[in-house]
């Protein structure tokens, strides 16, 4: 993987980063690819523009797909997105960039955002700039991570690498356990009860 990345760059972090939003059924995780590379010492500014803007276009799959199979879903699926139409409509770009900042599932606005044809641009500005400080954050928390592994245990130690490796599992059990949809909707019902 380390040779995939040293022979494509920055560019393959975008190609990942594209693919890994693109991919609606099968998730690919390039966060934790952005992560892992920050802790292997790559830039994070550029990291942070390679992912960010890969991670962004992605989405527009998404957006694609809701907009141009609009004829295809079904009123019972449109009555279901109901609440989140409702949101879109309250808070729009603001909730776009939440989505895209967080590991909250984009496809789940994105496809409604299509379907009600919303304004491009006041979704993918705000999915550009969630995509941006997500990226940041994670390239820059790789790296200094990595720098604090290899103060404490030096270059090349198995245990930095015994550690690198048990955190990187523990970071994909979370993502990946966690319903964000339950998590989401709960939200959503909290924030009805207290505006009732």
């Amino acid at each position: 993987m380390m040779y995939f990345f040293q022979t494509f760059g920055y560019f393959g972090v975008f190609i990942v980063s594209v693919l890994g939003t693109a991919s609606i059924i099968i998730p690919i995780p390039y966060t934790l690819l952005i992560l892992w590379l920050g802790i292997a010492g790559f830039d994070p500014i550029l990291l942070t523009i390679a992912g960010g803007l890969g991670s962004a276009l992605g989405e527009l799959s998404g957006y694609l797909l809701g907009y141009y199979g609009r004829r295809i879903i079904s009123s019972e699926r449109q009555k279901k997105l109901g609440y989140l139409v409702r949101l879109i409509d309250r808070y729009g770009p603001v909730v776009v960039f939440i989505f895209a900042l967080t590991p909250l599932p984009d496809d789940l606005l994105f496809i409604p955002l299509g379907v009600l044809r919303f304004n491009f641009f006041r979704a993918f500005i705000p999915a550009v700039l969630g995509k941006l400080l997500m990226c940041f954050t994670l390239a820059y928390f790789g790296k200094a991570y990595g720098q604090f592994i290899f103060l404490i245990f030096g270059e090349g130690g198995w245990i930095g690498m015994g550690i690198t490796a048990v955190a990187l599992i523990i970071i994909i059990v979370i993502l990946y356990r966690i319903d964000w949809e339950k998590v989401f909707e709960k939200y959503v019902a909290k924030r009805g009860e207290k505006q009732s």
